[in-house]
């Protein structure tokens, strides 16, 4: 076994180990923690088949933007994690039962062919003047490009979604009413005073 094999099942050990702990850690703080990890680790494989341009946007974008957005707002709101797995046992079984399946559609979907030690080779070789990042926007704008327009309209719809359920109406916080505004009176702000006029001594 090669240091370069060596290396890839250490990092595809770690990267599954910390998204298994994504999903079954009980605080939201270690949650986010562990997929930044599971990014770290995904970036360093993308180094090691030569995707170097998709490795330093993961750390980039991901692990120094986004990741550190959900925590910050992880944070700020204070979930309150009690309430949120009441139901975890109960829908435990849906849960396996649909992972199970998607695992089978991908499998299926990818083939054979393409697991099994037999199959793994080392990336292939290229110049220094190849560019991959040239020819990674060679394929998505052209061969891919109907998928990279669906999968950016779903992604819009996913943060519509995501505003729309997390907008709640509090109680205790104050909003604004603009058509009640619009529609005021005088006679409902405005009260007109008769005082007689004071003389001096």
């Amino acid at each position: 076994m090669t240091f370069e094999q060596i290396l890839f099942y250490v990092f595809a050990a770690v990267l599954v180990f910390s998204a298994g702990m994504v999903i079954s850690v009980r605080n939201p703080i270690h949650a986010i923690l562990f997929l930044v990890l599971a990014f770290f680790t995904s970036a360093a494989l993308w180094l090691m088949l030569e995707a170097e341009f998709l490795a330093i946007t993961l750390v980039l974008v991901y692990v120094g933007a986004v990741m550190v957005l959900f925590l910050f707002v992880v944070m700020m709101l204070d979930l309150n994690t009690a309430s949120m797995r009441e139901g975890f046992a109960r829908y435990l079984p849906v849960g396996i039962t649909v992972a199970v399946m998607v695992a089978a559609v991908m499998v299926l979907a990818v083939g054979r062919q393409h697991f099994g030690l037999e199959h793994v080779s080392s990336p292939v070789a290229h110049g220094a003047d190849y560019s991959n990042t040239r020819e990674l926007g060679l394929l998505l704008y052209t061969t891919y490009v109907y998928p990279f327009e669906i999968a950016a309209v779903i992604l819009l719809v996913a943060i519509v979604a995501a505003i729309a359920l997390t907008l709640r109406q509090r109680g205790s916080a104050k909003s604004q009413n603009v058509a009640a505004q619009v529609a005021v009176r005088r006679d409902d702000r405005v009260r007109l005073v008769q005082m007689d006029a004071e003389q001096r001594k």
